[in-house]
């Protein structure tokens, strides 16, 4: 098998081949059919997160070991299973859950393995993922039917739509009734407006700084877009949402977005971040309880949620996310594209 991995956090990935592993027990392999090309994935080949403050998570010291075969977004065909195989045959194509946590510690076993305190064994992060012409799947529970959806349009739900719908689903009845903010418009931020559409919100409000990114966003379906730079953004938003925002998705996670995202906030409002940019904030603590705001985190989603997010697609179409293909062999420029800031949308790479 052929794979692009991570030998060298910085440096440009390397192309390896090794044995193809054979599936035992209720393993299960694939062909890589797709493979998406996610934000997350700088940050691992970069080898660590801004904390702010000149401060650094090194992921190495976290459980991160090279070499490592990214791509946490896949679509495969299987071509081969374990003994213990029971409901996924020969032919099949499926979307992959890559969020595995260790299945023991009390927060697996409250079913939110995304957040496994002890061993997470994620796809593309802690093992080896879909950069790859072939993927062994632990156990085919990880393994989701298509039902007909192309590959390269369904492999970003694995993170990309799972990753928002589970923010959205942190906001609760008011999603229904009151404006959203989403501040990103990158490939989690156009993902975030088709299914914030589908759940029913009646005006999403999308504030980017490219304004290429903010007219895309108009064009699919956006309310209104705003420059997050403009010296009046905060004033923009509070008038866009009726005097101040009920709901806000940070999809960004800067220092810069996540001061927007509260300082935009109507009493009671809720703030939900996802993005990993990196940075700190100060805030003043009577804010939180004079406006009885909620700052909360969202990392990813849970194998309950993706399978929500499936039969949500199968009821209202797959979100109309704009999606480019690139050949497995162009990964490295598919990631500097993306470092760039050069991608609407998402990419995938197809083996």
């Amino acid at each position: 098998m052929i794979s692009f991995d991570v030998c060298q956090c910085g440096a440009p990935l390397q192309r390896n081949e090794r044995p193809t592993p054979k599936p035992e027990g209720a393993q299960v392999l694939l062909k890589v059919l797709a493979a998406g090309v996610c934000h997350s994935d700088i940050h691992i080949w970069d080898g660590y997160y801004e904390m702010g403050a000149g401060k650094r998570m090194n992921l190495l010291d976290r459980g991160i070991k090279l070499p490592l075969t990214m791509g946490h977004e896949n679509v495969g065909e299987v071509i081969a299973t374990g003994p213990d195989v029971k409901d996924v045959k020969i032919g099949d194509r499926r979307l992959v859950f890559p969020w595995i946590g260790c299945g023991q510690c009390n927060v697996c076993k409250a079913g939110e393995g995304q957040l496994c305190t002890t061993g997470p064994k994620f796809l593309g992060v802690f093992a080896n993922g879909g950069y790859s012409d072939h993927l062994l799947v632990p156990h085919e529970r990880y393994l989701l039917d298509l039902a007909g959806l192309a590959p390269e349009r369904a492999a970003p739900l694995a993170c990309s739509g799972v990753t928002t719908y589970g923010a959205l689903k942190k906001l609760g009845a008011t999603l229904q009734r009151e404006p959203l903010v989403v501040i990103g418009a990158g490939g989690l931020g156009f993902m975030c407006l088709a299914l914030a559409k589908a759940m029913g919100s009646p005006s999403v409000i999308v504030v980017d700084i490219d304004a290429a990114k903010r007219d895309a966003a108009i064009k699919a379906g956006a309310t209104a877009a705003v420059d997050g730079k403009a010296a009046d953004a905060v004033a923009q938003l509070v008038k866009l949402t009726n005097g101040g925002a009920w709901n806000v998705i940070d999809l960004v996670g800067s220092s810069q977005t996540v001061k927007l995202g509260v300082d935009c906030l109507t009493k009671g409002g809720k703030l939900v971040v996802v993005g990993l940019f990196g940075g700190d904030i100060t805030l003043s603590t009577p804010v939180i309880p004079l406006k009885a705001i909620t700052i909360q985190g969202s990392y990813v989603g849970s194998l309950a949620e993706l399978k929500e997010l499936l039969d949500l697609v199968r009821q209202k179409g797959l979100p109309a996310l704009p999606v480019a293909t690139r050949p497995l062999t162009s990964a490295d420029a598919a990631l500097n594209d993306l470092r760039a800031g050069n991608v609407i949308g998402r990419l995938v790479l197809t083996p």
